[in-house]
């Protein structure tokens, strides 16, 4: 990779996704994929493939970063951190081997209608009811469902998972930090082959605009995640969670 090649004009509208895309993501634990690649697509008009493929090769980046800043803040559950890792890898590889049988674009629609609804309600609960924190009870089955659908469906792993959590009652700031940092160990597993055959060449292209951006918001938003109060985390992952599933139905089903 050339430095002295790199253009930074065309580097910076690729670095604003990646800065705002992990701002959403390390501060409510999902999104970061389905707001790159709709800004990517919608707005920048990179290919749908081209951009699903620099996101996932970022996401290890990020997830990385995001995992230790949340590390640094006190925002992990160990406990539910060994609770989700197994599983979620479990999961993550058994999607990415049935995912040239399965037709994910078929199933996709009824897991965003899912998850939108889902967003709806925590919305309604962060609005009308002060949360009382709780341990949640079920999580290996969550992270194997989060794991396979991340994989097969090419995303998913935050909202599933930390919506889940927090609809049993789980603390808001160590839901976003666990499933972030989880994430990490996912990603890598799942993106170990992919990773490979692409190569680094691509990162001197808009990859390296994804990922610079999305590395320097990392910390922030786990600063973020450790100062919102659960009753404003509750709201804003209910509306982050509608309007990205509900703009995803739309797409599918528009």
């Amino acid at each position: 990779m050339d430095l002295g090649n790199i253009d930074l004009v065309y580097l910076l509208p690729f670095i604003g996704v990646g800065f705002a895309a992990q701002l959403v993501d390390g501060a409510l634990g999902m999104a970061f994929g389905v707001i790159s690649n709709t800004l990517l697509v919608g707005v920048l008009g990179v290919p749908p493939a081209l951009a699903s493929q620099r996101v996932h090769v970022v996401e290890c980046f990020t997830t990385a970063t995001s995992g230790i800043s949340h590390l640094l803040h006190g925002n992990v559950d160990k406990t539910l951190f060994f609770r989700l890792l197994i599983p979620g890898v479990i999961g993550g590889i058994a999607g990415a081997y049935v995912l040239t049988s399965l037709d994910a674009e078929v199933v996709k629609p009824f897991v965003l209608t899912y998850l939108a609804g889902i967003g709806l309600y925590l919305l309604w609960r962060g609005l009308f009811y002060p949360p009382k924190l709780r341990e949640a009870g079920l999580v290996a089955p969550l992270g194997l469902v989060g794991g396979f659908l991340d994989a097969a469906g090419g995303g998913g792993w935050g909202p599933v998972v930390t919506s889940n959590l927090l609809i049993q009652g789980a603390d808001p700031r160590k839901v976003v930090g666990t499933v972030n940092t989880v994430e990490f160990f996912l990603t890598l597993t799942i993106s170990a082959t992919f990773i490979y055959h692409l190569g680094f060449a691509d990162v001197a292209g808009a990859t390296l605009g994804l990922l610079i951006g999305g590395v320097a918001a990392a910390p922030l938003g786990a600063w973020a995640a450790k100062h919102f109060p659960p009753k404003i985390m509750l709201i804003l992952v209910g509306i982050v969670l509608t309007l990205t599933s509900g703009y995803g139905v739309y797409r599918a089903w528009g």
